[in-house]
């Protein structure tokens, strides 16, 4: 299943040149808490597929569970390394566009909230098939009270992007969900307490983001805009150790099984299934709808794919590419 851009982001996604290439997110308020997640996983099968290549590949194989997380209100977003910070992109899937996070390495020397939001508007997702509207910022500073507030103040020129209301909605959740995960995950707020954003432009309230929305008053995350499923391990583009290679991912339909699939590159290019089988997410409280298996993989390039199954069909998928060296 491949996810193609529609009619309500074209003019923005051909001005960044970032749109997707294969298929293809203070003061008061209320905030809707996201589960803390722990991984684990009630079903998996893996059968062999179709294999090519110049030399023999061993007998794979699949293993279930795996090492639970520590809570956060933001679902998953426990830092690997301390030097790393969770960011949002869009992404779309069967026709949506939903928010996609990445883990990226962090630089310099701001706080983790600025570095990832920063990041989410200067550079591009390690992912093909996710983009960001927004613009290089001449200005950027975050802050945190005692009271779990984030407040963003960020420079017009941010918002330099020519989007519809719809957008403009993702675009400023990207910056929500960033920004929360962010200052969770690197410990400066109680993920155990409501997380507000309020973001300011250029020290002032009442800026319209992208022409559509008001800013200046606290913003909770909109759980609805989060991807229904996606792929957590192994990132985009990251090269790993032949052996035991571990997946985590998520689901927000924890009695809808995910499908997934791993497609090994041959010498001349093609992509054949390798591996596939079936994972059915948590559904005990607090754990949010996440899964994890481990598959024996030999050296090569790889493709996993993971979709929601509804009835015999499937809706709303990731990939992700990688390599085993």
């Amino acid at each position: 299943m491949q996810r193609q851009p529609s009619k309500e982001t074209s003019t923005i996604e051909q001005s960044i040149n970032q749109a997707p290439a294969r298929r293809t997110r203070i003061r008061s308020g209320v905030l809707a808490a996201c589960c803390a997640v722990a991984m684990a996983l009630t079903g998996c099968i893996a059968d062999s597929g179709p294999r090519t290549g110049a030399s023999p590949n061993p007998t794979p194989t699949v293993a279930a569970g795996g090492p639970t997380v520590s809570a956060s209100n933001a679902p998953l977003e426990t830092t690997p390394a301390s030097n790393r910070v969770p960011v949002y992109w869009i992404g779309r899937s069967d026709g949506k566009a939903y928010l996609y996070r990445e883990f990226r390495e962090s630089s310099g020397q701001e706080n983790p909230v600025t570095i990832a939001l920063r990041t989410m508007m200067s550079q591009k997702p390690l992912d093909p098939d996710y983009f960001t509207p927004w613009q290089e910022p001449e200005s950027l500073a975050t802050s945190v009270s005692g009271k779990n507030v984030i407040t963003v103040d960020v420079s017009k020129g941010a918002f330099n992007s020519n989007l519809d209301a719809d957008m403009a909605q993702r675009a400023v959740q990207q910056l929500v969900y960033t920004a929360s995960a962010a200052a969770a995950s690197s410990g400066l707020i109680d993920s155990g307490q409501q997380i507000q954003v309020v973001i300011l432009v250029d020290g002032h309230t009442g800026f319209e983001a992208f022409g559509h929305v008001q800013l200046g008053e606290p913003m909770a995350r909109d759980v609805s805009l989060v991807a229904p499923v996606w792929i957590i391990d192994p990132q985009e583009g990251v090269s790993l150790p032949a052996g035991a290679v571990k997946i985590n991912g998520r689901s927000v339909a924890p009695s809808v099984p995910v499908r997934w699939q791993i497609l090994r590159e041959d010498g001349n290019g093609e992509k054949n299934v390798f591996l596939n089988g079936q994972a059915l997410p948590s559904t005990e409280a607090g754990q949010g709808g996440a899964f994890s298996f481990t598959v024996g993989l030999a050296s090569g390039k790889y493709v996993l794919r993971m979709g929601m199954l509804e009835g015999e069909s499937e809706r709303e998928s990731d990939t992700r590419t990688f390599s085993v060296r």
